[in-house]
């Protein structure tokens, strides 16, 4: 296990991490202030980047190509609201996983309809398509460093907007007591309406920065929903704090866990034996780490206060 690996992966782990909190964010406040589960947020991730590959198409701009796909995918997921979603609030829990998986088929068949089923591809601006030397020998390309740079940026004024504007102290009294906040004469839901839309673009935000990276392609937003709902279990729902620290560890424990758990369990075991154990222990981590949270702490790390 060389350093340099180590460092490698603990920047791609909290990469992971911050791509996951801009996910886990908008899931975290809509169950925290609405108590409504959208299982098709993951499809927000995908639509961003599925938008920033046509409208890069249409632009030649990178640039263009992300303020245009953050402005459709916000406009998109305020139309599922009014369409949709607003329907739900006062149904069970059931009823919103039903519909909400009903929109994932729809959606994953509908990009198919519109760009195939084949995989597309995100050109990386030019200006951070090269590599970065951190220490010798040790070069990371520059567009994963600006994917954490902006996440940790947009995890900074999420803090703050919740935390020191007006907007954020309603929400976080929504995640509290929503009851308690409608009664008091604020309209809850133009509050969840501002709420969806913002957690909307924020999943786009990501699906556009991965899209250099990542191929393109529908059901893509799948596997990080179920990321993103175990940052939430582990981090507290309604909790921007909990979400922002769950995701950073839930990143570094899968990526080192996935990279190095092979080498950490030939110190136990056979080489052959190791090799079949590791991806297979490397695989539940995650899960293993949400089961000790949640025997530790039933509500979560960082609840929102009163749950």
């Amino acid at each position: 296990m060389s350093t340099s690996l180590l460092v490698v992966q603990i920047l791609n782990g909290l990469q992971l991490g911050v791509l996951l909190f801009l996910i886990a964010a908008g899931l975290t406040l809509v169950f925290g202030v609405m108590d409504f589960i959208n299982l098709a947020h993951g499809v927000q991730y995908m639509l961003g980047a599925y938008f920033a590959v046509a409208f890069y198409a249409l632009t030649g701009s990178f640039l263009a190509a992300l303020v245009l796909a953050l402005a459709a995918t916000l406009a998109f997921g305020l139309l599922l609201e009014l369409i949709v979603f607003r329907h739900l609030y006062d149904r069970d829990h059931l009823d919103h996983v039903i519909a909400t998986f009903g929109i994932i088929l729809f959606l994953n068949h509908g990009v198919k309809l519109v760009w195939g089923a084949a995989p597309l591809s995100l050109p990386m601006p030019e200006l951070f398509s090269g590599s970065v030397q951190l220490a010798d020998g040790l070069l990371y390309p520059v567009w994963r460093l600006v994917v954490i740079a902006s996440g940790l940026a947009i995890a900074t004024l999420l803090y703050v907007l919740v935390a020191h504007t007006r907007t954020g102290m309603l929400v976080r009294a929504g995640a509290t007591n929503a009851a308690m906040v409608s009664a008091l004469g604020v309209n809850i839901r133009r509050l969840f309406t501002i709420v969806f839309g913002f957690g909307a673009m924020l999943a786009g935000f990501a699906g556009i920065m991965i899209a250099p990276i990542l191929s393109v392609e529908p059901g893509m937003g799948d596997t990080v929903l179920i990321l993103a709902l175990v940052v939430i279990v582990i981090g507290g729902i309604g909790s921007i704090r909990g979400a922002f620290l769950a995701a950073v560890l839930i990143g570094i424990v899968d990526t080192l866990g996935r990279s190095f758990s092979v080498d950490i369990l030939r110190l136990a075991m056979g080489p052959s034996a190791a090799r079949t154990v590791g991806p297979a222990v490397a695989s539940m981590l995650i899960y293993l780490l949400m089961a000790v949270v949640l025997y530790i702490r039933p509500a979560g790390l960082f609840p929102a206060k009163g749950r």
